[in-house]
């Protein structure tokens, strides 16, 4: 293990996907943010603006006081949904991140591609699989590039762990273990009217909202997709009697590995990924938050190595990768049909925990 493993400390937060020289770029991409809610404010935007790949140009939102406040803040051309929706400004950004509740993702995303932008969606990508089909069609109809939001894939720490699986330091992965939970009435906001508690609106709350980091994350580092799921959910609290509160699910994967996962919306604040082989195991822990540093250690046999590294903003790797690739000409590797493996997942694991039955995915996504 030790040389494969030390070639990874001197440079361990390279970015394995940069070809262009960022002192090179002249003419970022121009980038409509579409939802101004906390994440988009707090990380988005400084994501954007730390990115050199990057700039916002026009902001939107259904708040227009938010709208206002947020272009006023940052020197920015803020417009109507419906100004956004109808190209009315078109002419002042190349792309457009969509950052709005899951259910609406769809009319944004069909109203960029008509525009002809390139679109970066937040995930999970819709409300339901069948509403992220007609998305990801939409995209690949009009031809414009769609990538998703799955910031852990352009995070260091994760890309690293994924690089020291494929050169075998694990030895043969047996079993995954990856938990991710807060708070959220108390850690986002105290509306217990708001979006994430709104079925038609989320599409679920802790598999939906939580359950798709630990899912797609275990699908990047073992560059593999489940083959079926299962799951449990319930929930406890009045204010999430329309969704779920808590939720354990099994991912198994081809040859034997199986992801065993817990979410919860209203547990102690937590974020670990574990993945444990024939040789030795690998940890994240704060592995998933936005706003946590990551650790990364390896143990192996009575050795155990934490890795100190620099820390990297999250927000800001997501988006200089976006632009990058943009401004490269070249694909982005999670885009949509890769999204519409998490959403069939997803969507198994409440059918799991509805009829306490696995759920197998073939053919699922092309339903």
């Amino acid at each position: 293990m030790e040389q494969p493993f030390a070639d990874y400390l001197d440079d361990f937060t390279r970015r394995d996907w940069q070809t262009l020289d960022p002192d090179d770029v002249r003419d970022p991409v121009r980038i409509a943010v579409v939802g101004l809610g906390w994440f988009a404010r707090e990380w988005a935007l400084p994501g954007i603006a730390r990115s050199a790949f990057t700039e916002a140009t026009v902001v939107t939102d259904v708040d227009a006081d938010t709208v206002e406040t947020v272009a006023a803040e940052r020197d920015l051309h803020g417009v109507t949904p419906e100004e956004l929706r109808t190209g009315a400004v078109a002419d002042e950004y190349d792309a457009v991140y969509v950052a709005t509740p899951n259910a609406t993702h769809l009319e944004y995303v069909t109203a960029a591609a008509d525009q002809d932008k390139a679109v970066l969606c937040e995930k999970p990508v819709e409300a339901t699989l069948n509403r992220a089909r007609r998305l990801v069609d939409a995209c690949r109809e009009a031809g414009v590039p769609l990538m998703i939001g799955y910031r852990m894939q352009t995070d260091p720490a994760v890309r690293r762990l994924r690089d020291l699986l494929q050169r075998g330091v694990a030895g043969d992965v047996i079993h995954i273990h990856a938990s991710m939970s807060q708070t959220m009435l108390g850690e986002l906001n105290d509306d217990d009217e708001q979006w994430r508690l709104d079925a038609d609106l989320s599409g679920g709350s802790a598999v939906m909202d939580l359950g798709v980091y630990p899912l797609n994350t275990i699908r990047f580092v073992l560059g593999s997709d489940p083959v079926r799921v299962s799951g449990r959910t319930h929930a406890e609290h009045e204010a999430f009697a329309d969704v779920d509160e808590h939720a354990t699910y099994r991912l198994e994967f081809l040859g034997g590995v199986d992801a065993m996962c817990t979410v919860s919306q209203n547990a102690q604040h937590t974020s670990r990924l574990e993945v444990i082989g024939t040789d030795a195991r690998l940890i994240l822990d704060p592995a998933f938050y936005e706003r946590e540093d990551r650790g990364f250690a390896v143990d192996r046999g009575e050795t155990r190595i934490d890795v100190e590294f620099e820390q990297v903003h999250q927000l800001e790797e997501e988006f200089a990768y976006f632009g990058h690739q943009l401004l490269a000409d070249d694909p982005f590797y999670p885009d949509g049909e890769h999204a519409l493996i998490d959403m069939a997942a997803l969507e198994g694991i409440y059918e799991s925990a509805e009829t306490g039955e696995p759920v197998t995915l073939s053919g699922k996504t092309s339903d």
